[in-house]
């Protein structure tokens, strides 16, 4: 599994999701993360939703495996759902 994140460096949301993405590749559950500084990349919302196929109101955005998963909390209860990356 990769992981994919947009968000912003300023957001404590982004913070949690791209540490959770890091445990996740360090201790060899997915295979990589992959954190996307919107902002710096001039990457908005809007260009989000186009990939994700649906409005974007908040960050970050979580994507395994180019499926959009949602925000944190939805990331967060992913990982719990998957035995092989909460286990």
């Amino acid at each position: 599994m990769f992981v994919v994140i947009y968000g912003r460096l300023s957001c404590p949301f982004c913070v949690m999701a791209k540490r959770l993405a890091e445990q996740l590749e360090e201790s060899g559950k997915i295979d990589g993360v992959r954190y996307i500084d919107m902002p710096s990349e001039g990457i908005t919302k809007e260009d989000i939703a186009k990939t994700a196929g649906k409005a974007i109101h908040t960050v970050p955005q979580v994507f395994v495996d180019q499926e959009h998963i949602g925000g944190f909390t939805e990331f967060e209860q992913f990982v719990r759902q998957h035995p092989a990356l909460s286990a």
